[in-house]
């Protein structure tokens, strides 16, 4: 009986070693160094909404008494708190960014401009396959995002196409 539950007990365990494989070190660093940023800016906005910024019923009533009169304290506590979590959250979606970029890909930077050309094909052609991600035709899936195809439908002609291949592709020119 006690090796048949051993059987049982260890059956699962081999099981998820088989199937479910462990982190890599590089996936390890970027998921630590995500963590990270996501828990030092939670400790800034709780910083601010609990110690350096409260809200103070008394100092809300005396400042805006009719507001306190017409809505209860509760909303004015979410919104203050909501405000000094808003705001620090947009900021770490860029500092996430960098962060993944530096982590997966070895580089990531902020703030930096990028100035060139995007000829009109191209262009047009870019915002087809986002619009196909963001939305769904009636009574069709969502796209799902696919690199190497998008890129490959995106970067052909350098961007520009002949006069005449358009008309030909609109049916204009013909023979």
């Amino acid at each position: 009986m006690s090796l048949w539950r051993g059987f049982l007990i260890l059956l699962p365990i081999s099981l998820a070693l088989k199937y479910i494989r462990p982190m890599s070190k590089r996936q390890d660093e970027m998921k630590a160094a995500i963590q990270s940023v996501i828990r030092n800016m939670m400790d800034r906005v709780m910083d601010n909404v609990l110690v350096k910024d409260p809200f103070i019923e008394e100092e809300h009533r005396a400042k805006r008494p009719l507001y306190a009169a017409l809505v209860p304290d509760e909303i004015f506590k979410g919104s203050h708190f909501e405000r000094r979590f808003v705001t620090p959250f947009g900021k770490a979606w860029e500092l996430l960014a960098v962060t993944a970029a530096e982590k997966g890909l070895g580089y990531g930077v902020s703030g930096r401009t990028i100035t060139g050309t995007v000829k009109a094909e191209r262009l047009r052609r870019i915002t087809e396959v986002l619009n196909n991600l963001e939305h769904a035709e009636k009574g069709k899936k969502k796209t799902k995002p696919d690199w190497k195809s998008e890129l490959a439908y995106v970067l052909p002609n350098k961007g520009e196409q002949r006069e005449d291949s358009q008309a030909l592709q609109h049916g204009a020119i013909t023979g």
